[in-house]
């Protein structure tokens, strides 16, 4: 006659479940402490120290150093740069996309090449490239001084350096997403006899918005906070050509901590606003995919008693 049958609990055997759980618990929680830190430390920490300089003086200083005439002029050439550099780098982005993803031709390779180039080159170099090609005695030097044309330490000069530095912004985010919807829906609008122009507006936009409108925060973002290319081809004439960046630079400087520090905080707001409107637009975005995806999926059809038994 056997003998009774083990407990399960008896049975059960340690095993290495327990220690892997807490090893896991313990490895989150170091990671998720040192990216606490490392945010603390590198993006709160100096936003609290900027915030605080600014007001340190009250609020009356720090009014005083926003609404002086030479920020009032740098706010102007700031908002202005990028009213420029953010559209024409729309434009570029929307058709090297198409071109990349739609089309394959000879010398594909070059333009992403050349798409991605001042994102390896310093924005430094590529100030300097301007002044070699636009300065007083650079190649076009002599075209530019038949018809009065000044482009270096001139609005012209800052415009086109922001301009180089931030166009591969909107087109990289734009192909990424042309890559990965492919171009069935393009190709079945040209078959039904739909020109190009309602191609790219009613077939291809649509698909790109989101895409596309997180390149245009992040070239908006970048053109307003530019300051190596600027800083050369500016010449940092007081009022004229000196941009928010810039202009920080010579009052801190200066040891104008407050009105530095002022126009540091209002260009760190800019840039809290333009993350924020992204982030905004990324959770629109996937709300109304959920929604999309809830009235697209099939109907459930639960099964009757009568249905059952016959």
């Amino acid at each position: 006659m056997s003998g009774p049958l083990p407990s399960a609990r008896a049975v059960e055997k340690p095993g290495p479940r327990g220690g892997l759980a807490t090893e896991g618990r313990l490895a989150r929680g170091v990671l998720i402490a040192t990216a606490l830190a490392f945010v603390g430390l590198f993006l709160v920490a100096p936003l609290i120290t900027v915030f605080g300089s600014a007001f340190s003086r009250g609020f009356g200083a720090y009014w005083e150093a926003l609404v002086e005439s030479e920020a009032l002029a740098a706010i102007r050439l700031t908002l202005l740069t990028a009213l420029i550099a953010v559209p024409l780098n729309t434009i570029f982005g929307i058709v090297a996309a198409w071109l990349v993803t739609k089309y394959d031709f000879p010398g594909r390779s070059a333009l992403i090449t050349i798409i991605d180039l001042p994102f390896s080159v310093s924005p430094v170099i590529s100030g300097l490239i301007l002044v070699l090609l636009f300065g007083s005695r650079g190649w076009f030097a002599p075209v530019l001084e038949e018809y009065d044309v000044k482009i270096i330490f001139a609005v012209p000069g800052i415009i086109l350096a922001t301009t180089f530095v931030t166009f591969p912004l909107v087109a990289r985010e734009v192909i990424a997403v042309m890559e990965a919807q492919g171009s069935q829906e393009e190709e079945s609008a040209l078959t039904l006899g739909a020109s190009l122009p309602q191609i790219v507006w009613n077939v291809t936009l649509p698909k790109v918005r989101w895409g596309l409108f997180y390149g245009v925060i992040l070239c908006n973002a970048r053109a307003m906070g530019e300051f190596g290319a600027v800083s050369v081809v500016s010449g940092h004439i007081r009022g004229e050509t000196n941009t928010m960046p810039l202009h920080i630079e010579i009052l801190y400087n200066e040891y104008a901590f407050v009105g530095a520090f002022a126009m540091a905080s209002l260009l760190a707001l800019l840039a809290l606003f333009t993350l924020g409107v992204k982030k905004m637009a990324e959770v629109a975005g996937r709300l109304r995919a959920v929604r999309r995806d809830a009235a697209e999926a099939p109907q459930q059809v639960v099964p009757t008693l009568g249905s059952v038994h016959s």
